[in-house]
């Protein structure tokens, strides 16, 4: 059986895995897979995952909720994505705080924090995923509202959560910035998003070297994803551009959601107890020696 076909079999148990936009794709994303086994590597953690409604950041709740952490997420718009996440979670059996807003916005990064810890008491995980990407193909189509846009939700939103958790993270917390293999290799449809994904790599290295962080013994590391398939990709390129979408690398194939959030559970847990200021790159073979 080839790689490819292994992951054709990995079928979602439940239609909640599903994103609405799904119904415009040739083929489902899968956030969930039967293969995982958890091990409490985050029993009674609580983690914040902003954009953790659908793809990367479902799978990643997900995974956590099995791991034992108490979840927070945060969603934008897709209140039919919010509800199936929070309902899997709660089946999982995790206690689960669900929020809508714009992550870009300071005064609600400020309000889901007071929130948390208001009825958690602390915060030991921080997954700044929540993302958002434009095809151009000039940069003369790209607006300073785009660039303003872009930014606000890739990067003004990670100083606004981590500034409202980092009085509230425990010692030896763990914060996790979702960057991208663009930011190593940029993309000349997505150069505003490119931009803010180096900017999250050079943040997290920076960061993670500053004392106020090494003196709480904070580990900051990031995810540079690959290609992915989740719903954002059929909504972002034209349909000529899919046909060869996430084939350059050595797998030959795009990613799934759920062979990704992994990485996650590794950097929140004390697994990566030395590990601090690095990428872990998920991408199927694409060398970008960063």
């Amino acid at each position: 059986m080839t790689e490819q076909d292994k992951v054709k079999t990995q079928k979602p148990k439940k239609d909640y895995l599903m994103n609405d936009e799904s119904k415009n794709m040739d083929r489902e994303p899968v956030i969930e897979s039967d293969s995982y086994k958890p091990a409490d590597k985050l029993k009674g953690k609580v983690a914040i995952v902003t954009g953790g409604d659908s793809g990367i950041g479902a799978a990643t709740s997900i995974l956590y909720a099995k791991e034992g952490a108490k979840v927070a997420f945060t969603y934008h718009s897709s209140d039919d994505d919010a509800k199936r996440t929070e309902s899997r979670l709660k089946e999982i059996g995790a206690e689960v705080l669900v929020f809508k807003g714009d992550v870009g916005d300071e005064a609600y990064a400020n309000e889901v924090v007071d929130k948390v810890v208001e009825t958690w008491g602390k915060i030991d995980v921080l997954v700044n995923h929540a993302g958002e990407q434009h095809y151009q193909s000039s940069i003369m189509d790209i607006t300073a509202e785009q660039i303003d846009r872009t930014y606000r939700t890739n990067v003004f939103s990670m100083f606004y959560f981590i500034k409202a958790a980092l009085p509230h993270l425990t010692e030896g917390a763990s914060i996790i910035n979702t960057s991208s293999i663009t930011a190593y290799k940029g993309n000349p449809t997505l150069m505003d998003y490119s931009g803010t994904n180096g900017a999250r790599v050079s943040f997290t290295r920076s960061l993670s070297q500053n004392q106020e962080i090494t003196d709480k013994k904070i580990r900051v590391n990031s995810v540079a994803p690959g290609p992915i398939w989740t719903p954002l990709i059929p909504s972002t390129f034209p349909e000529d551009a899919l046909e060869s979408w996430g084939k350059d690398g050595a797998l030959g194939r795009p990613g799934e959601a759920y062979e990704l959030a992994p990485a996650y559970v590794y950097l929140a847990s004390d697994d990566s107890s030395y590990v601090t200021g690095q990428t872990i790159h998920v991408n199927g073979g694409v060398i970008v020696n960063g």
